[in-house]
């Protein structure tokens, strides 16, 4: 997204110096006002262009924020504290996201291009791009805060839609799909090898998203009485990942094998084409970099999430069966466990073999308990060599949308709607597990559904096929920014409140050697022992530590999984899978409601 975004630079320029814009005291009616120098606009193609690119800088993910969402706030992982969210005070005081900028950019572009004398081919290009964007804006704030204002105009200082109330979730995801819909008809762009532009089958894919998310959400929320549109939405999904998946344009990246393929496309200097559709691309010329390093590497800038060992035990065994099938795997330490298993694993987390780059010279590379809480610690999007762990200095791009999750996307919806066939599970799920180096079932789901998906995760869910559907899109999508979405959907917030657990510890005061050299790693005790072993991380597990100071326990006491902040409890209701209104904003406009639950 680089050369989208140096050509914005240059535009953002040059609408300084005409002062097309002027504020107002509330967002909603910042809107460009209309001056003499709205042709160097809409008078030509590269006036639009220009313009147009501005939406890319508002309108998507910064890059370094999908992998934080997930760390964040996800049941899959532990982190140095208790998400605010789950901690009962938050409110709408607190509340961030209410920001209307992006759709006010979009909805002033609309209606200039109405007047634009550019050729009608031009205009309905740009047209399906900026409704693209709107879609996107629209999709994010419904996940949010359920109803929101629908506006489709820019809006003058006076305009009694800024003090209106809500519009229906029904009306707000029909224009949202109706945006997307008409996107994928008329943007003229069909490929681009940067991943950095919109795509026709870019805006397929998100209608992909939108309509798998919209169609769950009203299948499991019953509570909002939509339950009959829940098979529309699903189908729409399973129709635009189709468009996807035949159009020819993407495949599973699998060029350094099975055990670097996952990995690559999250260390990438340059988006792998192949299977990434739409990327923020790093560019050093630009100071675009993110700070994944930094972020999971890092004892005090990030907040050291670390996976938890339930999340651990959904990777399969390498011929396809639940690793929780095998008898002891509750006790195997971390060494042990780490073996034989889904290919992936090795390549989210640090695993035995796992190096670093320390001054040119390749070093063992365990999980540091500096860092990590359970000894999961991740991998994904982490680059090798350690110069770049200090500050905000990665030079891979970092995926906003891949050719894995449409076909995830297929297979959910094709499963909720009772159409998924074999062939449609090899062509998904069976190709996701190839890629990982899974031998068996790749050909056709379980016929017996997972017993521990269903104690750990979704009680609800007896579909063999859709259990299976439902790991591996926790497997292949962590740390990409949908577990939360995935969780309101399927309506399983209470995960959130589960114990992060971490590697087994068979008994205190023994030095683990976590990955295999010979050398001891880590060693739990309760009463420090006299004589330390230099090079050893020390960690104090007794339950009785000094007010005031978070412990690390374990399960049985003296043994057992390693357990970070049990004493700190994590609360889930209902009304929290949407987020307050700001109280600022009902101050200005009361007509728009507090969403149920909130204060």
């Amino acid at each position: 997204m680089n050369q989208i975004k140096n050509h914005y630079i240059l535009w953002s320029a040059c609408l300084l110096l005409v002062g097309l814009f002027s504020g107002c005291t509330k967002q909603l009616n910042q809107v460009p006002q209309s001056t003499a120098n709205e042709g160097a606009i809409f008078g030509s193609t590269q006036g639009l262009q220009l313009y147009a690119n501005s939406f890319y800088d508002d309108g998507l993910p910064n890059i370094s924020s999908i992998y934080k969402t997930d760390a964040n706030l996800s049941d899959l992982g532990a982190q140095s504290s208790c998400p605010t969210y789950l901690q009962g005070a938050y409110s709408s005081r607190t509340t961030a996201g209410w920001n209307w900028t992006a759709l006010r950019n979009i909805n002033y572009f609309i209606q200039g291009l109405a007047s634009s004398p550019v050729d009608e081919a031009d205009k309905e290009n740009f047209l399906g791009l900026a409704k693209f964007f709107r879609a996107y804006f629209y999709f994010g704030m419904v996940q949010m805060y359920g109803n929101v204002p629908w506006v489709n105009t820019p809006l003058n200082v006076n305009d009694s839609a800024l003090y209106g109330p809500r519009a229906p979730r029904t009306l707000i995801m029909d224009s949202v799909v109706a945006d997307l819909q008409y996107a994928t008809t008329h943007i003229a762009l069909s490929s681009d090898p940067t991943s950095s532009q919109i795509t026709r089958y870019v805006a397929y894919g998100l209608l992909s998203r939108v309509c798998l998310y919209e169609g769950t959400f009203e299948k499991y929320q019953t509570s909002y009485n939509l339950t009959a549109n829940a098979n529309a939405f699903l189908q729409l999904a399973a129709t635009a990942s189709k468009m996807v998946i035949d159009s020819g344009g993407f495949s599973l990246y699998t060029g350094s094998g099975t055990s670097q393929s996952y990995r690559q496309l999250f260390i990438s200097n340059g988006p792998i084409a192949q299977e990434v559709m739409l990327a923020d691309v790093a560019s050093q010329a630009l100071a675009v970099l993110n700070d994944a390093n930094w972020f999971f590497t890092s004892a005090t800038y990030g907040n050291r999430f670390s996976f938890n060992r339930t999340f651990i035990n959904t990777f399969l065994n390498a011929d396809g069966t639940p690793f929780t099938n095998t008898p002891g795997y509750d006790t195997m330490t971390f060494i042990h466990e780490t073996q034989g298993r889904d290919l992936r694993l090795s390549q989210t987390i640090r695993t035995p073999g796992y190096t670093r780059t320390d001054n040119g010279q390749t070093v063992a590379a365990p999980p540091v308990f500096s860092y990590t809480y359970t000894g999961y610690q991740p991998i994904k999007w982490c680059l090798q060599d350690e110069l770049y762990d200090n500050g905000a200095n990665n030079t891979n791009s970092i995926c906003l949308m891949r050719y894995a999750e449409i076909l995830l996307n297929y297979a959910e919806a094709r499963a909720e709607l009772g159409q998924l066939t074999n062939a449609d599970w090899a062509l998904t799920i069976g190709a996701l597990r190839a890629r990982a180096g899974i031998t068996g079932g790749l050909t056709a789901p379980p016929a017996v559904a997972d017993p521990y998906l269903q104690a750990n995760y979704f009680s609800d869910i007896s579909n063999p096929a859709l259990l299976e559907i439902r790991r591996e899109r926790g497997i292949e999508l962590t740390l990409e920014g949908f577990r939360f979405n995935d969780l309101a959907r399927w309506k399983h917030g209470e995960l959130l409140t589960k114990t992060w657990n971490g590697l087994y510890v068979p008994a205190l005061d023994q030095p683990m050697d976590l990955n295999g050299d010979g050398i001891p790693d880590v060693c739990f005790y309760q009463t420090l022992p006299a004589n330390q072993i230099s090079g050893v991380t020390y960690i104090n597990v007794s339950p009785s530590i000094s007010a005031g100071v978070n412990p690390q326990t374990l399960s049985n006491d003296t043994y057992g999984e390693l357990h970070w902040l049990d004493n700190v409890p994590r609360t889930w209701q209902d009304y929290m899978y949407l987020y307050p209104i700001p109280y600022s904003e009902l101050q200005l406009n009361p007509n728009l409601g507090q969403n149920p639950g909130w204060q």
